[in-house]
């Protein structure tokens, strides 16, 4: 395929972009005292070799309100200037350009990033869900300093060799808050009134404009949509962009809502350019070149988005920690050598809300780059690699792409199983991504294979990798002779079993509430059966949202702990947790089963200090109670030939972690 559009340059004042690829803003946790060190340069340099036209880095705090943390990369004065100057100039040798978006959260700021005794400003003293804190009424001189600090930032900008600025006015940041009736309670000049709601924001940009002059382009981010009832839609997205590009604004980045919504806009159950036409709107309405954002990581997608005229370039950030190259990748036709983002946010997004550096599951690579060398090996060895799920797969390529050679054996299909659960679907990219980059690698890969000690030793192998994974743990069931059928998660998953109407899940960790939201969305409408029935009318929209909302199976968690959902990654979970509670899952914390029959399970649970008993009909009992590493076949190989442990067969823990383990091991050896 040809992508032509993706492709062509474009030109923006005196910028010029080589093609319509840009990585936009996003936390790393890099820039440890607000300085680009060695870390962070060598991420985005990365990234400007792999062909984006232009890279946009921060937020960076240009006051000491506005950073919602301590590592965010710093403006603040003259002092971070070398080290400003020394990564731009990096970026410009590496064929890309780059910009800083200048970044004031208001009262996404938590008083811990503060200065000891201050809070955060904002338009009004408005709980955040956000940060479950309170800010305080910014005074008239408050925001002019704001605005005067905005200004010098960008000044600083330019004088450290950016090609150009951003204003971050999305994600319910601060101009978002003036923005929204929500957040600007204000009686002032500057709240109440469309007009006076949009004065702040347009004198930073007037302040901007000045410090940076006529011919420096400014771009700008807003929110196609806030997503919170009662606050801005597209339409007022549309509006606002009239005033940007009236003021002088050269590019217009369209993202959706804020960081309070609780519509899902990053995982991977949005499907792939889900929010274009949020853009789409915007640049209807404007002449300016439009930026289009949000789950964009298949070439033919961002192609498609361009043709429609929905926008003129494709903003991306997840996409390029996974893969570097995919610019250079889609410009060549290499699809199939494009690691994948499988849209997780474990890495990312858990890890920049939480104040931990930026990494990816899919690349265990990604934030390490100065660290981590993967030179050709000066005496290549013949290995093996005996499993094939992700740490094994990734241990596999990393190592035959060292120059050693490498089989793998592989009893089974894990990542399968990863794939099942509802938003995971993009893990079936990974696994195809892995299965042709082995192939055009050399590696000899045996399916359906198991390793046995003696073929192991057999086989001439100078080291094997056992990536063997780990085996579902099962507990003790107070269960009668003859009573109801007990499956692993595991199985249910793969599609190998599948329970009936009414169903129990033992367990209430990430992998359990994966497998009752599964099982869930099984009882209701597919995407195919809702869009035939809604485009022949054949319900009313009411009762096809009652399908949808409502699961047929009855499904209930049983979990021992006195909270359900803690196994998942810091702000990876509330989207299945919503998911769970919308579909009408009933959830039992603090509960122990205490009899299965043949037909009912019953339980006690502690409720304030009481013991209340439960019973309720049941078809299947499904286990979710954890893993435990599969080690046997190291034990008894061991001492026999070198081996290394890898991922869960080393101990139980998360993919991402996993697939960074194999990179480290390949560097090893």
């Amino acid at each position: 395929m040809i992508f032509e559009r993706l492709f062509a340059p474009l030109q923006t004042k005196n910028l010029t972009l080589k093609n319509r690829i840009i990585m936009t803003a996003f936390q790393t946790n890099f820039a440890q005292d607000g300085k680009a060190g060695a870390r962070f340069r060598e991420f985005y340099w990365k990234r400007a070799e792999g062909g984006a036209a232009l890279l946009i880095v921060g937020g960076a705090r240009f006051d000491r309100y506005g950073a919602a943390g301590h590592d965010f990369l710093s403006i603040e004065n003259d002092s971070f200037l070398p080290e400003l100057q020394l990564f731009t100039a990096g970026v410009h040798q590496r064929g890309a350009k780059t910009a800083i978006q200048l970044y004031h959260a208001g009262r996404y700021t938590k008083e811990k990033n503060l200065p000891a005794g201050e809070k955060a400003l904002a338009p009004s003293a408005v709980y955040s869900t956000y940060t479950r804190e309170v800010a305080k009424e910014a005074s008239v001189e408050e925001l002019q300093e704001v605005i005067r600090r905005w200004a010098e930032g960008a000044d600083r900008a330019k004088r450290a060799g950016f090609d150009a600025v951003e204003i971050v006015g999305s994600a319910g940041y601060l101009i978002s808050q003036f923005l929204s009736p929500l957040t600007n309670q204000r009686t002032d000049q500057y709240g109440g009134s469309w007009e006076n709601r949009t004065r702040f924001p347009l004198e930073v940009l007037a302040a901007v404009r000045k410090a940076v002059g006529p011919d420096f382009p400014i771009l700008f981010r807003i929110a196609g949509n806030d997503f919170m009832p009662g606050s801005n839609t597209n339409r007022e997205a549309v509006a606002f962009a009239r005033l940007l590009e009236a003021a002088g604004v050269d590019m217009i980045s369209v993202t959706g809502g804020w960081h309070e919504t609780r519509v899902p806009q990053l995982p991977g159950e949005v499907p792939p350019g889900c929010f274009a036409y949020l853009a789409a709107a915007v640049k209807e309405a404007v002449s300016v070149p439009v930026v289009v954002s949000n789950r964009i990581n298949d070439p033919v997608v961002a192609e498609e988005i361009l043709a429609m005229e929905q926008a003129d370039c494709i903003g991306m950030s997840r996409t390029l920690v996974a893969d570097p190259d995919w610019p250079r990748k889609t410009a060549c036709g290499q699809l199939s050598a494009i690691r994948p983002c499988v849209a997780c946010n474990q890495g990312c997004l858990a890890n920049t809300f939480f104040g931990r550096p930026v990494c990816c599951l899919a690349n265990g690579e990604a934030g390490y780059e100065d660290e981590v060398e993967l030179p050709p090996a000066e005496h290549p060895k013949k290995l093996l690699v005996v499993g094939g799920g992700p740490a094994g797969l990734e241990a596999a390529l990393r190592l035959a792409q060292k120059g050693h050679q490498v089989t793998l054996w592989e009893a089974g299909d894990h990542l399968a199983v990863a794939a099942a659960p509802p938003g995971k679907g993009d893990f079936l990219h990974l696994l195809t991504y892995w299965e042709h980059m082995l192939r055009e690698n050399g590696v000899q890969v045996e399916t359906g294979r198991r390793a046995e000690e003696s073929a192991i030793l057999a086989g001439g192998f100078d080291g094997v990798v056992l990536a063997t994974g780990s085996q579902p743990r099962t507990i003790p069931l107070p269960a009668e002779a003859g009573s109801l059928p007990i499956y692993m998660a595991e199985e249910v998953l793969s599609g190998k079993r599948i329970p009936g109407k009414r169903v129990v899940i033992v367990g209430g960790g990430a992998v359990g509430c994966e497998t009752a939201e599964f099982l869930a969305r099984q009882g209701t409408l597919s995407p195919e059966q809702l869009y035939f029935l809604a485009i022949h009318r054949a319900e009313q929209p009411e009762v096809l949202a009652e399908k949808l909302d409502h699961s047929a199976r009855e499904i209930a968690i049983v979990e021992v702990a006195p909270k359900i959902g803690s196994g998942f990654d810091p702000g990876c979970g509330w989207p299945v947790l919503d998911d769970l509670k919308r579909l009408g899952v009933t959830q039992y914390p603090s509960s122990q089963i205490t009899k299965i029959s043949s037909d009912t399970v019953s339980l006690v649970q502690q409720v304030d200090g009481t013991e209340v008993l439960r019973e309720f009909p049941c078809d299947a009992l499904v286990l979710s109670v954890g893993y435990v590493a599969d080690q046997e076949l190291y034990h008894r190989l061991e001492g026999k030939l070198p081996v290394y442990l890898l991922g869960d067969a080393s101990k139980p823990r998360r993919v991402l972690d996993a697939v960074h383990e194999a990179v480290l091991l390949a560097a090893r050896l």
